[in-house]
């Protein structure tokens, strides 16, 4: 007698800054008053042009490391993001991938509960941000190629440029507290406002 065929394991993968925390270089624009610095991948699709741009922004105005950890020490998650990875994570695994950097991202984590989150490391020296290394180059949308290799069935979650190639990747991809900017480019991918729509979808999505 044959044995039933099983549902496909399931996985989410959810960007980290403007979904679940607030965006970290927004919030270090406003305690410096370094307006330049409130440029994201919302406004800018090409990462490597925004950091580099943001590397002679901190070299201009002699910003250190230290400074930008203390910004990112009154930070907290959005509200309703720890309650929804929590119900999240009740019914699924969970991967975070980020283009932050672990410098930036690991005192967030600490307040989420610790979820596993792939992102790039910052090159520091003498407390000076001189450089940045990507752990490889579109690393979201390979995540993602590599778990659904894995016999993953996969749903994603994004609010910027440089989630959209992960969403299309994915199973099923949302957009979440999208600029509208990126939602008209992008009217493929359902965008959603609040935690407990994306639960919603993210459940009925991968049939959870």
């Amino acid at each position: 007698m044959a044995l039933a065929k099983q549902a496909q394991q399931t996985i989410v993968t959810l960007d980290l800054e403007g979904v679940l925390v607030p965006e970290i270089w927004i919030a270090v624009a406003e305690a410096t008053g370094i307006e330049q610095l409130r440029r994201t991948t919302r406004d800018e699709p090409n990462y490597d042009l925004l950091m580099h741009q943001r590397l002679a922004l901190l070299a201009k105005h002699n910003l250190t490391m230290s400074a930008i950890a203390q910004v990112i020490s009154t930070l907290h998650p959005l509200p309703g993001a720890k309650e929804f990875l929590d119900a999240l994570r009740e019914k699924t695994q969970v991967i975070i991938l980020s283009d932050t950097f672990e410098q930036f991202g690991l005192p967030f984590m600490r307040q989420l509960g610790m979820p596993t989150l792939l992102c790039h490391r910052l090159i520091v020296d003498n407390d000076r941000i001189v450089d940045f290394e990507l752990r490889m180059d579109n690393q979201k949308m390979h995540a993602v190629t590599a778990l659904k290799a894995l016999n993953y069935r996969v749903a994603a979650a994004g609010d910027s440029y440089n989630d959209t190639a992960m969403l299309a990747c994915a199973d099923a991809g949302f957009l979440f507290h999208a600029p509208d900017n990126v939602i008209a480019e992008f009217p493929q991918f359902p965008a959603l406002k609040s935690f407990p729509e994306l639960l919603e979808h993210l459940s009925r999505a991968l049939d959870l």
